[in-house]
């Protein structure tokens, strides 16, 4: 089991820049894949970015946002740049047990989410 807790979300404007965190609970943190999706209002949620249980490998639907993870602190860091209001929309981390790079870029590939954290970039 795995639980999953996101911060750092808030209001910025266009062009300013976010550090979205995610803590981790449990022993097994580092085996895990992780990744960011969002979600806006009156849309489907979508990939982000993820990063492999190592951090060795990272996936990113947009280049303006970066990954990184601390395993030795369970945490997981989505680094957002040059934000647009069309970037509004909840940012929501989640855990991956699988092993294959193309689960990375589905909902149905993780296993466990946290409950999100608010981003407003206005104009």
């Amino acid at each position: 089991q795995v639980q999953l807790v996101e911060s750092g979300g808030g209001l910025v404007q266009a062009g300013g820049s976010l550090r979205l965190s995610c803590a981790a609970s449990g022993r097994t943190f580092s085996r895990y894949a992780m990744g960011w999706f969002r979600q806006a209002p009156g849309k489907e949620r979508e990939f982000v970015a993820a990063i492999s249980s190592s951090g060795g490998s990272t996936y990113y639907a947009d280049g303006r946002f970066t990954m990184s993870r601390n395993n030795a602190k369970n945490k997981v860091y989505l680094q957002m740049n040059n934000l647009k209001p069309e970037d509004t929309a909840v940012y929501y981390c989640a855990a991956s047990a699988s092993g294959y790079y193309s689960e990375y870029l589905k909902i149905s590939g993780y296993n466990y989410w946290g409950q999100g954290t608010q981003v407003t970039v206005s104009s």
